[in-house]
C-alpha cells in the first residue's frame, strides 16, 4: 500500500483508533498488564464490535505473548495487538479477476452504500486499465437505477439498464451479452437486497446465478456483500442472513470513517469466515481500497 493510501486509511480509522488506543493507554497507566487490564481490554474490543469470541481470542493471544515477551508499556501492547489482529484478518482478501470477462455481483440492503460502492469499484478497476461494464439489476427501485447511472458517468464506464420492475436476471443476461460483444474485462452487477422477503430474494439470486452459469460458465466471479460499518452489530446480523441465502465470497465494508466500531471487521472475518475484500474510508470516488490486513491493523493501532 502506498503512502497516500495509508494516510487515507489511517484518517478513515481515526475514530476507532482513538477509541481503542485511548482506552489501552488509560488502562496501562501505572499498573502494567494485570489480569484486570486483560479483562478490560476484552471489553474495549467488544465495545468496538469485534465480537465476544474474537475479543477473547485476541486477549488470550495477547496474554500468552505478554508472558513470553515480558510486555510492559502501552506501546508494546498495541504493537502486539497489531500483530495478532493482522494475523486474524489475513487470508482470502485477494480478487482473482483473470477471465475476460470476469463478473462481480454486489448485494446488500438499501442504505448501506451498495450502489456508491459499485461506482467506486468501477473507478478503481478502470484506473487499473480494465474495461468495465455495469449492470443495473436492482430494478425494484427506479432511484437505484438512476443513482447507478450517475456513478457510471462519474467512473467513466458504460451501463446496461432496463425499466423499473424489469426481471433482474434479464438485465444480467443483457449485460453479459453486451460485455462479450464489447470485449470488456469486468462486469459489475448491482442487485437487490430485500431481506424482509428472503424467499423472493433467494429465488431472484438463484435465477441470476443460473444465467451466469449458462452464459459465462468458466468466468471468475465474486459475490460481494456491502455492509455499513456504522451499524456495528446490525452489519454482522446482515452478513449472517445473507450468508444463508447467497454465495457470499467477500465483504465491501462502507463508512468506516464514520464509526468507532471498526472492530466489526474482526467479527465478520474471524467468526463468520467471510473475508473483507474492500473498505471505504471516505466519500470521494477513490476512497474505496482493496483490504490489506497488515495496513488495516497498523492504522487501527496508530503505527505508520
Amino acid at each position: 500500500m502506498g503512502w497516500f493510501q495509508h494516510k487515507r486509511l489511517s484518517r478513515g480509522l481515526k475514530k476507532t483508533r482513538e477509541s481503542m488506543g485511548g482506552a489501552i493507554d488509560a488502562l496501562m497507566e501505572g499498573e502494567g498488564l494485570s489480569e484486570d487490564v486483560f479483562e478490560q481490554l476484552e471489553e474495549v474490543l467488544i465495545m468496538s464490535d469485534a465480537g465476544l469470541a474474537t475479543a477473547q481470542q485476541v486477549v488470550e493471544a495477547l496474554r500468552e505473548r505478554a508472558k513470553r515477551e515480558k510486555l510492559r508499556s502501552a506501546d508494546e501492547v498495541k504493537r502486539a495487538m497489531r500483530q495478532i489482529v493482522a494475523e486474524l484478518l489475513s487470508g482470502g482478501e485477494e480478487m482473482d479477476m483473470i477471465t475476460m470477462p470476469a463478473i462481480i455481483m454486489v448485494i446488500g440492503v438499501n442504505g448501506v452504500g451498495k450502489t456508491t460502492s459499485i461506482g467506486k469499484l468501477a473507478a478503481l478497476y478502470r484506473s487499473q486499465g480494465k474495461k468495465v461494464l455495469l449492470g443495473a439489476a436492482d430494478t425494484f427501485r427506479a432511484a437505484a437505477i438512476e443513482q447507478l447511472e450517475i456513478w457510471a458517468e462519474r467512473a467513466g464506464v458504460d451501463m446496461i439498464r432496463h425499466k423499473e420492475g424489469a426481471d433482474p436476471a434479464a438485465v444480467v443476461f443483457d449485460t453479459i451479452q453486451a460485455g462479450k460483444a464489447r470485449s470488456v474485462d469486468l462486469i459489475i452487477c448491482d442487485t437487490a437486497g430485500r431481506l424482509h422477503n428472503k424467499k423472493n430474494l433467494m429465488d431472484e439470486l438463484g435465477k441470476i446465478y443460473r444465467v451466469i452459469d449458462r452464459e459465462l460458465p468458466y468466468s471468475d466471479r465474486e459475490v460481494l456483500l456491502a455492509l455499513d460499518a456504522t451499524t456495528g452489530q446490525n452489519a454482522v446480523n446482515q452478513a449472517k442472513e445473507f450468508k444463508e441465502i447467497a454465495e457470499v465470497t467477500g465483504i465491501i465494508l462502507t463508512k468506516l470513517d464514520g464509526t468507532a466500531k471498526g472492530g466489526v471487521v474482526l467479527h465478520i472475518k474471524n467468526e463468520l469466515k467471510i473475508p473483507v475484500k474492500f473498505i471505504s474510508v471516505g466519500e470521494q470516488i477513490d476512497d474505496l481500497q482493496p483490504f490489506d490486513a497488515q495496513a488495516f491493523a497498523a492504522a487501527l493501532f496508530g503505527e505508520e
